[in-house]
């Protein structure tokens, strides 16, 4: 049955890493297609480009709608996870009776062996006295005894009899149950990975359309075809100019004189001549030197930059993909430059504070305990889950009901176009961001204090502000907090945010937007960052119910043993998958601590960096998951030779993330049309994390 859970989380991390690929590679098609758009178009191969645009959007929309599929079958997963977990608790307390007949049975088994020997023994007791002459007292007092452990082992044989038949009886329930479990098990995986096949080949059917449609449209892409459409485009016209002769030509004065011929010239005529008399011209064309073409057009194309040397070019546009930017949710948001790509390594960072006029928060690596070879560790305390500052609404502005009746909105379609139309489904992303604060004392998990916060940001596009300001009623946003059981307490931004207090269900809440507070708060961003592709806001702020130790990815346990001469440390560990909902992979794990006494020699397993010049030393350990050996428990040693010893106790710094999930589980659901979720990003890292004995 364990194996069996291990199985289904493995294969829900695989169907999320090919969803990952697939998305890449989609981003990636959605780039060539763009550079293919943005090749030259001119010559007769322009056209060519428009037919491998269209074609590498055509495939990139093929593997979006793979990623959505795979998203929707991890969620039946993650379904079956839950559900298989509840089914094996169930199990374990159904077949507790047979744990008990396993018990008895063996408890007899042993009762029985010891029965029979204690029989034998008496019963050749008794023999021997009466064979050696011994008196009748002692061969009755040995027969006596003999017959006591001839009824006393009787009775364990009936008692081993009821206890086999009982043993037998539960086993082969038992034994039943575990098999209709694995049954059930393997046909629900192989109708997961049925439905994953179904879909990988409906993506391939759609990519062999697009395929042959390419293949088509470069068939009808003919030579003549290509070369038509740059004369068309080009050309002229289709009409040849009529021939001029080489004749005189008679024109009429009043058109053209020549005010400087000579007199008696061939091309003149006398003072006394009559002004109404037509003169004749002779006009002489020459033809067009073979050789002077290229430098003809060399003198037409300097005469064009000459004639448009004054004309300056407006810049185009930037277009940039999916790349959120941090911004805060007070009214006045401060300049705030876009982050990597969605896809990289980094990802949305926590906010710290809300407070006017306060600069844009620190990257989430700010929140921990930063660790590096100078072996300094940053004294930042955790952050304090801060309260919004609610500003004054316009008294015409009420709260709307909340949309309980709207339909679940689309999933994510990929990257977000900037330039968006109203009836698009408008892309919106999301990120969850938490940080574990524990304090742990010696070994007693009794005594663990543990605090956990986290916060939720919005990100939304450049393109969507234009479609709110010109539509006067633009579709309200509305979205519901998932698994919100595990929340002491949720913040809301009371600026943009409505929220029915009288929501009874514990597992959800659901919130509506302002949607004129929320447009002109970003329209309000978008002048003060004209340049900004997308704009954040810090939606609401929430944390955790913890359950001391329990609620600690990683539980930690220090001991110390400080002698005149020499001190040793050890720091146990163990990874605690049943403190996040989707137990993910603990990275750049780090343990600091400092040392005084005099270290003058140090050894430690594994081996830990010591920097003598502040008496610290560090370990660096690797990704710790359940695939770790032992299943992530482990041990730090290290051994200190002192010259000014004893040492004194100190605290053990720990650091820690982890991408993909929060411990809280708590996740959102867009409700209603008009908007998409093009990405939701979730992680949490360590805030104070620390042990001390």
């Amino acid at each position: 049955m364990k194996h069996g859970q291990i199985s289904s989380k493995e294969l829900t991390e695989f169907i999320r890493e090919r969803a990952t690929i697939e998305e890449v590679y989609a981003r990636s098609m959605t780039k060539l297609a763009k550079s293919a758009g943005n090749f030259s178009q001119l010559g007769t191969f322009a056209p060519v480009w428009d037919v491998f645009k269209t074609s590498t959007e055509k495939l990139a929309s093929c593997h979006l709608e793979l990623v959505r599929k795979l998203q929707e079958l991890i969620k039946d997963v993650q379904k079956y996870v839950d559900d298989q977990a509840k089914a094996h608790k169930k199990t374990k307390e159904e077949v507790a009776s047979t744990l008990e007949s396993v018990q008895t049975i063996q408890t007899t088994g042993v009762a029985l062996q010891k029965s029979k020997e204690n029989y034998n023994a008496k019963t050749v007791e008794q023999e021997r006295l009466r064979k050696e002459g011994a008196t009748q007292r002692d061969v009755d007092k040995a027969g006596v005894k003999a017959k006591k452990a001839t009824e006393t082992y009787k009775g364990f044989v009936e008692k081993y009899a009821t206890a086999k038949s009982e043993f037998e009886q539960k086993m082969a329930e038992t034994a039943q149950k575990f098999q209709d479990i694995e049954e059930s098990h393997i046909v629900h995986m192989k109708d997961i990975i049925q439905s994953y096949t179904q879909s990988v080949d409906e993506t391939h059917v759609q990519i062999g359309e697009v395929r042959i449609e390419f293949e088509r449209n470069m068939e009808n892409t003919s030579v003549e075809g290509l070369i038509q459409k740059l004369s068309d485009s080009k050309g002229t016209g289709k009409e040849r100019p009529g021939k001029i002769p080489h004749t005189q030509t008679h024109l009429s004065a009043s058109l053209i004189r020549d005010p400087h011929a000579k007199e008696n010239s061939f091309y003149s005529s006398s003072d006394s001549e009559d002004e109404d008399e037509p003169r004749k011209f002779r006009v002489e064309i020459k033809p067009v030197a073979p050789n002077n073409r290229t430098q003809q057009s060399r003198a037409t194309i300097d005469q064009l930059k000459a004639s448009i040397g004054n004309i300056s070019l407006s810049p185009p546009t930037s277009v940039q993909p999916f790349s959120p930017t941090k911004m805060l949710s007070n009214a006045s948001p401060p300049p705030a430059a876009p982050l990597a790509r969605a896809e990289s390594s980094s990802s949305l960072s926590s906010t710290a504070s809300l407070r006017h006029n306060q600069a844009p928060s620190p990257p989430l690596s700010m929140y921990t305990h930063s660790i590096s070879f100078g072996l300094t560790l940053s004294s930042s305390q955790p952050v304090p889950l801060p309260l919004y500052l609610p500003l004054s609404l316009p008294h015409s502005i009420s709260p709307p009901p909340p949309p309980h009746s709207l339909p679940l909105s689309g999933t994510s379609r990929g990257p977000s176009p900037v330039t968006l139309a109203s009836q698009d489904a408008l892309p919106i992303a999301v990120a969850f961001t938490e940080s574990v604060n524990a304090y742990f004392k010696g070994a007693d998990p009794a005594k663990c204090i543990v605090k956990i916060t986290g916060d939720m940001t919005l990100s939304f596009p450049m393109g969507i502000i234009k479609v709110f300001t010109s539509n006067p009623s633009p579709a309200m946003l509305t979205f519901k907090l998932k698994n919100t059981s595990k929340l002491e307490q949720i913040l809301p931004n009371q600026t943009l945010l409505f929220s029915d207090p009288s929501q009874s269900d514990a597992h959800t809440k659901d919130f509506w937007f302002n949607m004129q507070a929320l447009t002109s708060y970003l329209k309000k961003a978008s002048e003060q960052n004209p340049a900004a592709s997308y704009y954040n806001v810090d939606i609401l702020k929430y944390q955790v119910s913890s359950k001391g130790i329990a609620s600690t990815p990683l539980n930690l346990a220090v001991y110390w043993k400080c002698d005149p001469a020499t001190t040793d440390l050890r720091l146990d560990y163990h990874y605690n998958p049943e403190s996040m909902l989707c137990p993910g992979t603990l990275s750049n794990v780090q343990v600091l601590v400092h040392v005084d006494g005099g270290v003058t020699n140090m050894q430690s397993l594994p081996n830990a960096i010591w920097n003598s010049e502040l008496n610290k030393f560090l370990w660096k350990l690797n990704d710790i998951s359940e695939k770790s050996d032992n299943e992530g428990s482990g041990s730090l040693r290290a051994k200190f030779e002192l010259s000014d010893g004893p040492s004194t106790p100190t605290t053990l710094a720990v650091q820690f993330m982890s991408e993909g999930s929060t411990l809280s589980g708590v996740d959102i659901e867009l409700l209603g049309t008009g908007y998409r979720l093009s990405l939701n990003k979730k992680r949490f890292a360590t805030g104070a994390y620390r042990t001390k004995t």
